[in-house]
């Protein structure tokens, strides 16, 4: 597997994300009684509450994994620019740690949003590197 060793911090990133991805799986069904709860099961929508904040870091989390899997592997597999596909790809974890760890702890949506956003122009530019390196 040499071909893939240039995009060691890639590789390691769709890795860590697997286990974000994990730990906010397991978060956000913590506080969950029958009050607080819809339905439909779900949280009720309330945002001063951290157990429905947790519910939704898990499920934005989810929504985000399909777009970074896809262009990281598609950047690999295309082969982009390792240093890009591993700044991008690393970038993108930090982003989305720290953006879980505002959208449970608090309830800054400037800040969340902000992270969110620096996730969303590393997978765009994963996908630019990935339609650079085929065309």
């Amino acid at each position: 597997m040499e071909a893939f060793s240039p995009y060691g911090h890639a590789i390691a990133s769709l890795a860590i994300w697997a286990f974000i991805v994990m730990v906010l799986t397991g978060l956000s069904t913590r506080g969950r009684v029958a009050e607080q709860r819809c339905s439909c099961g779900k949280p009720v929508r309330d945002y001063a509450n951290q157990w429905y904040r947790s519910e939704r870091a898990f499920m934005n989390a989810v929504e985000a994994s399909g777009p970074f899997i896809g262009a990281t592997v598609a950047a690999i597999l295309a082969g982009a620019a390792p240093f890009w596909v591993n700044l991008l790809a690393s970038v993108f974890i930090a982003a989305r740690i720290a953006m879980a760890y505002v959208h449970i702890g608090t309830t800054n949506q400037p800040l969340r949003s902000t992270f969110w956003a620096v996730g969303v122009l590393c997978v765009t530019g994963l996908i630019l590197l990935t339609l650079v390196a085929v065309l």
